[in-house]
């Protein structure tokens, strides 16, 4: 109980001393861009090939049910509210948490074992602003458009199979997936992202951060930025989802 407490307690100290230092200068906005493209664009082929192949999965696996109920024209209305209010945040965040946190942990591990971090910290720099600020940032920015991205790709791959099958034209097939979905869902969607790419930032830093035992801190420190990243993602896509029901 002692330690779970402690525990507790340096996380919090932890994330209000990032919201301490986020918004006092000197600002690092030449790191927060190389951590935006560390984290987005490098992700855009794993996420690109992710999201379409859910939009066809997805996709084949709903027609059975609906064809059975005679309502098979439904097919992109549903593939579109499932997409957008949680398949895509909810994948987006899982695969940051998988390559994302995992690289945050393991490298700020490595920098805090090999003693880089006080060296920083004697040279005068503020380590905590330019390590774990600048990538929290860049996971909270480029959570939310890797999202967008994802609902784009996953509505091709599932345009691609409803196609394929039921012979839908294009137009046809946006029009019936942008009348399904409301504003509250988009805003949602981007809110939880915000969220998710913090969870995602936040944890893996924390996890690199406070490592230790040498080479094998590393990897520990790696491995439960990953798994605390996704056992947290999943708590907070289930109580966003009751707020969302109840503001619905």
């Amino acid at each position: 109980m002692d330690r779970m407490f402690l525990e507790l307690s340096n996380v919090y100290a932890f994330v209000m001393r990032f919201f301490k230092e986020a918004f006092l200068p000197p600002y690092e906005f030449r790191e927060i861009i190389k951590q935006c493209y560390e984290v987005g664009v490098k992700s855009l082929p794993l996420i690109s090939l992710t999201g379409f192949i859910i939009g066809i999965v997805f996709t084949n696996q709903s027609r059975p049910s609906l064809t059975e109920f005679g309502a098979a024209s439904w097919l992109p209305s549903l593939i579109s509210i499932a997409i957008v209010r949680a398949l895509a945040p909810l994948v987006t965040a899982i695969i940051a948490a998988g390559r994302v946190s995992s690289n945050i942990g393991a490298e700020l591990g490595s920098m805090k074992v090999t003693e880089q971090i006080d060296a920083m910290e004697v040279s005068a720099t503020n380590p905590f602003k330019f390590l774990v600020v600048t990538r929290v940032l860049a996971t909270t920015l480029m959570i939310p458009t890797l999202m967008m991205y994802t609902i784009f790709v996953a509505l091709m791959g599932a345009y691609v199979n409803v196609n394929q099958n039921e012979q839908t034209s294009f137009i046809t097939y946006f029009i019936q997936v942008f009348d399904a979905i409301s504003f509250l869902d988009i805003f949602s969607s981007v809110i939880k992202s915000f969220v998710f790419g913090f969870t995602v930032g936040i944890v893996g830093c924390y996890k690199g951060y406070h490592s230790n035992k040498g080479t094998e801190g590393v990897g520990k420190a790696a491995n439960s930025a990953v798994v605390t990243a996704m056992f947290l993602i999943f708590i907070e896509e289930l109580l966003a989802l009751q707020i969302i029901t109840a503001l619905r």
